[in-house]
């Protein structure tokens, strides 16, 4: 059989020091991609001049005129590589570097959706994506309920395979068969969620993903979820937060959620975050209301 093609996808914003550790990972593979895709989401640091000194084989850059932000980062480099014919797509963020045998541990699977294990610098487990995702309950706070670093708290505790009910969009490897079946991640997103909606449109088309022990990936950075909710980045999490329920919520309590925690929002914004976040909740909502129906399937 013809031994199968894959592309790395990287999406990157401003963060060159970083991006020159991956690619220098990427290059230490002993199994080296076919193509590396770098999406320089129209960095103003010194990114143009990491990507024109590296020696990765294949390395592609696709610039945008303007910051697409990772959701539309990852939605043009996957469709980038999947217009190219590759079998399988790698996804990348630029703070990630792999283990050199990362990438053949994940080839050596024959399965259609597959994530890479990330631990941090000191070698600790720190995979956040969910073996639990409950869209059903209503009366669950985060849908996020279990995790392969509160499930198992070591490496050496998983087995060898780990099945997921989401994913983040780092060292997550998808054949074309699944993009062929539900199209490209959502650009709409602009950050956060899109690899969360992407990973429940795969498992809804009968997909299975599967996180890989061995396949390991370090984190170069600690991981910050505290953002501020009265800010341009709150208005994001919990527009995109609501999308999610209202999209994939399995009963009608649970797409009632994004309208009871925007009540409880604004009637706490007196003593708890202030009219900024207010602001904020309530465009969220009627935002994900208009984007309740999701991307086409076509890849076009």
């Amino acid at each position: 059989m013809r031994a199968e093609t894959v592309a790395v996808v990287v999406v990157t914003y401003n963060r060159a020091d970083l991006l020159e550790r991956m690619l220098v990972g990427l290059a230490a593979l002993d199994r080296l991609p076919d193509t590396v895709i770098v999406v320089d989401n129209a960095s103003s640091d010194r990114t143009p001049e990491v990507l024109a000194a590296a020696t990765n084989p294949g390395l592609d850059v696709v610039r945008p005129a303007e910051n697409l932000g990772g959701a539309g980062g990852f939605h043009l480099g996957v469709r980038t590589a999947h217009e190219r014919g590759f079998d399988r797509i790698w996804l990348m963020d630029d703070d990630v570097v792999p283990a050199p045998d990362c990438l053949s541990v994940l080839m050596a699977q024959d399965e259609a959706c597959l994530m890479a294990v990330r631990e941090d610098t000191a070698g600790r487990l720190v995979e956040k994506a969910a073996t639990r995702f409950d869209l059903r309950n209503p009366f669950a706070i985060r849908p996020k309920t279990a995790m392969v670093e509160t499930v198992y708290g070591t490496r050496e505790r998983m087995p060898a395979r780990v099945e997921l009910e989401n994913v983040a969009f780092e060292g997550f490897m998808v054949r074309r068969e699944v993009v062929d079946a539900i199209g490209l991640p959502d650009p709409s997103f602009f950050i956060f969620y899109d690899d969360v909606d992407y990973a429940l449109r795969a498992r809804r088309a009968g997909f299975r993903i599967w996180a890989v022990r061995d396949a390991v990936l370090v984190r170069q950075l600690d991981f910050d979820q505290q953002h501020d909710l009265s800010g341009w980045k709150g208005y994001y999490m919990y527009r995109n937060l609501f999308v999610v329920h209202l999209r994939y919520g399995q009963n009608a309590l649970v797409r009632a959620k994004p309208g009871l925690v925007t009540a409880a929002v604004v009637a706490l914004s007196p003593v708890r975050g202030g009219r900024a976040e207010a602001r904020n909740v309530i465009r969220a909502m009627r935002d994900a209301r208009a984007m309740r129906a999701g991307p086409r399937r076509s890849v076009d």
